[in-house]
């Protein structure tokens, strides 16, 4: 069944990635209307999460930030089917890097330095990923959970390595960063998704008991390589420009859980910066404290 599914779907997805922008959003600003107003994809997740997110604001004000995300939350569905037909000019005129964020990955290159990089599911991350591949010279890694649906998670690692970036499964994770040791490397982390509860650190993270990944802060403290926290601001309506801060570097100093907690805090500012282009459909709160 997932086979006649993915076959009977392709043909559209296809046909959605060769259309002009302008049609391309027309065709979101429908979407938004079927998912919000008639299917209500995940609405009261996202309230929930908005809600508890940001407790200053008011029902109306939580309202109005919703339909706001859902509004981006379709052009970035249309955005990411785009990817498979983008041309590297074209993609580079919708998402790049600021100045300081180029200065920073091509001293790291000049000085041979693998990193580690790390950001959240906030802006177009798909894009970020291409833009970095397109311009750096670190070869980019990125780190995954495969889909259960094989045709499809075919159809994504397509998309994600067009452009020379490469996939690591997130079981593989340590073992291949070694393998790859005298490679110049970056490899990305997405740090907000669920961890196990119980070997999770937890953190005040935008008001509510969080669970975050101590994966990151392990494997750069044995692997001995500098964090670089990556940010991705929308600039207007399918434009995106990608922002680096060294966050940390080796030897590192500090208790245990620094690390994570200081990419979580710049997560969490980006996020209030930028509501609207966060994954609020995700159900980070799920686990609690054991």
């Amino acid at each position: 069944m997932s086979a006649i599914i993915y076959y009977l779907s392709l043909p559209f997805i296809y046909l959605l990635s060769v259309l002009p922008f302008r049609l391309l959003y027309l065709i979101s600003d429908g979407l938004y209307l079927v998912l919000y107003y008639v299917i209500g994809y995940r609405k009261k997740v996202v309230h929930v999460n908005l809600k508890n997110s940001f407790p200053e604001k008011t029902t109306k004000e939580i309202i109005t930030l919703q339909k706001t995300f859902y509004r981006y939350y379709c052009d970035l569905l249309l955005e990411t089917f785009k990817t498979l037909t983008i041309s590297p000019k074209k993609m580079l005129q919708h998402c790049h890097l600021n100045p300081e964020a180029e200065r920073l990955f091509k001293a790291l290159a000049e000085e041979n330095k693998s990193i580690i990089i790390v950001m959240g599911h906030k802006g177009n991350w798909e894009w970020a990923g291409n833009t970095f591949s397109l311009i750096c010279k670190h070869q980019l890694y990125v780190i995954y959970h495969p889909l259960t649906n094989k045709y499809f998670n075919n159809l994504i690692c397509k998309m994600r390595e067009r452009f020379g970036t490469k996939l690591i499964p997130m079981k593989d994770t340590f073992r291949d960063i070694v393998k790859k040791r005298h490679e110049l490397t970056a490899t990305a982390f997405i740090a907000d998704q669920s961890p196990n509860p119980a070997t999770a650190h937890w953190i005040d993270f935008l008001h509510q008991d969080t669970a975050v990944f101590m994966g990151t802060e392990k494997i750069a403290q044995k692997i001995k390589y500098p964090i670089v926290f990556v940010s991705v601001k929308k600039l207007t309506r399918g434009y995106y420009t990608l922002m680096a801060e060294l966050l940390k570097a080796p030897p590192y100093a500090g208790n245990e859980g620094d690390i994570t907690e200081t990419h979580t805090r710049k997560l969490e500012a980006d996020i209030i910066a930028q509501p609207e282009t966060w994954l609020w459909t995700h159900k980070r709160w799920k686990h609690k404290r054991v």
